[in-house]
């Protein structure tokens, strides 16, 4: 398997934006090719919340979202009380929703995953632990986002480093089956997004 195209997208150069609402403010940290803020098929964010408040409405959009600093949130969605998420933990909710968040101890970062379910499949799972760490996947886009210290992402063979925290790895395109190793000499703490494009 040959990607058509491998980017490595750093930390220090993700753009900033405001919050819908006007609440706060989000890093992009990847979007699908030809997307922008506006209007996507599926986006990666970094968000700092520093207070309670309620969350922007994305209609049409499916989210996941996973605490990467801080001792976590508690959700209240569509008026249902939610069980505290913990970090390192994936939460999927509906971005129609009517979502409040309540910080269980201190400000957060988290880490979001948006992405139109009618136009996109959406696989998200975090590895953390020894290296090394495989797996096989062809989905058109794969992203690896760290979280952790120094990782390596070895692509069918080819080596692509993510030196610093929150650096992110994209291969896009991907024709076949492709073979991903992980690897950190400090033990890997990443997430691994796959992305497929629905039939029309």
């Amino acid at each position: 398997m040959i990607p058509s195209d491998v980017r490595l997208y750093r930390a220090a150069d993700y753009p900033r934006m405001p919050w819908r609402n006007g609440g706060g403010t989000t890093q992009e940290v990847a979007c699908n090719p030809g997307g922008h803020t506006a209007s996507f098929g599926w986006r990666l964010s970094l968000a700092d919340v520093a207070q309670d408040g309620s969350f922007s409405a994305f209609g049409g959009y499916q989210r996941i979202i996973t605490v990467l600093e801080g001792r976590g949130i508690e959700l209240t969605v569509d008026g249902q009380r939610q069980p505290p998420l913990a970090p390192r933990v994936a939460y999927a909710f509906s971005g129609d929703a009517q979502v409040a968040c309540r910080l269980l101890d201190g400000p957060i970062r988290d880490f979001n995953l948006i992405y139109a379910p009618e136009r996109w499949h959406a696989r998200l799972q975090w590895v953390r632990g020894a290296a090394p760490w495989i797996f096989h996947s062809s989905a058109r886009s794969v992203l690896v986002f760290n979280a952790g210290a120094d990782l390596t992402v070895y692509l069918d063979g080819a080596q692509h480093r993510l030196a610093s925290r929150y650096d992110c790895l994209h291969a896009e395109g991907n024709d076949g089956l492709g073979r991903y190793c992980l690897s950190a000499e400090n033990g890997i703490d990443a997430c691994v997004i796959e992305l497929t494009p629905r039939a029309v």
